[in-house]
This record gives C-alpha cells, sequence and structure tokens, in this order.
C-alpha cells in the first residue's frame, strides 16, 4: 500500500488546471521530442540537408528553431512559475540566493558544454553527418557524462527557487 500523503500536500502547492501550467508543461515536453524527431528523420533522409543544400546549413537552421523553442518554453515556464502558489518556507532571503548559486552552476554547465561541443556539436550535428574529431573529453564533461542536461535542469530548479 502506498501512502498518498506527500503527493496530495505537493498537489496542494500546484494548481495543475491553470492553462499556464498546461502550456507549460507542453512545451517542456514538446521540445525534445520535436529535435529528436527531426534529426532522426534527417539522419534517414538527408531532406533537411538537401532543401539547405548544405548540411551545415541544415543543421544551422535546425539549431535556430531550437533556441527559437527554448525562448517560448523559458517564457512558459517563467508565466508558469508566476500563477502557481508560492510555499512560504521558500519566500525568503536564504532560498532566493541558494536558488541564485543553483541557476549560475546550471548556466556554468550549459555555457561551457555549448563552448567545448560548438553550435553544430550542441545542435544535434551529428545527426546531419557533422562530426567531432574526437570525444570531448574537458571541463564540463570531465565532471559529468551530460553536463548540458544536467546544467537545464539546475537553471530551471535555481529559477524556480527564486
Amino acid at each position: 500500500q502506498v501512502d498518498v500523503t506527500a503527493m496530495a500536500r505537493l498537489f496542494g502547492y500546484v494548481d495543475v488546471t491553470d492553462s499556464g501550467f498546461i502550456v507549460a508543461v507542453l512545451s517542456i515536453a514538446f521540445n525534445p521530442l520535436f529535435w529528436n524527431v527531426v534529426a532522426r528523420w534527417e539522419h534517414r533522409t538527408r531532406a533537411l540537408s538537401q532543401v539547405f543544400s548544405s548540411p551545415r546549413a541544415a543543421c544551422y537552421c535546425l539549431g535556430t528553431v531550437i533556441l527559437l523553442l527554448n525562448g517560448v518554453r523559458s517564457h512558459c515556464f517563467t508565466e508558469a512559475m508566476k500563477s502557481q502558489p508560492k510555499l512560504e518556507g521558500l519566500d525568503c532571503h536564504w532560498a532566493y540566493y541558494s536558488g541564485l548559486a543553483i541557476l549560475a552552476v546550471g548556466t556554468l554547465f550549459v555555457i561551457s558544454s555549448f563552448l567545448a561541443l560548438g553550435f553544430t556539436g550542441t545542435f544535434l550535428g551529428d545527426y546531419f553527418g557533422i562530426l567531432m574529431e574526437a570525444k570531448v573529453t574537458s571541463f564540463p564533461f570531465s565532471i559529468l557524462d551530460n553536463p548540458m542536461y544536467w546544467g537545464s535542469t539546475a537553471v530551471y530548479l535555481g529559477w524556480s527557487l527564486m
């Protein structure tokens, strides 16, 4: 038998019927689904590379779309966070500064991952046939296997705490 009181208490702080919350959840789920489907389709068909007459141009186009979708996702997330109830215990300086520190570490991982991988390495260049010369093992990959994912998660966690 499962004790659901903790979950019931948590749902007291999340309004899952709020339209902003629903849009944020949908945008969070849509983004990786979209870019993975498009990248796998490109890998199988090379259709985008043909349309753009270059795998590099096609990759840059998909990367730009991913960045735009990330902006939409971040906006939706921010609006959802504004409309959700706040925990009284998190309405203090230590929570704000803890969130800021977590956000800063997450940003460090995201930016350093991007710098280590470059644009095409970050935005699915391997699906376009654009391969790196060697596996990236420098920071932050020397610390984490997936620093971009962990960093993004930390950014949103920090943002939530703030």
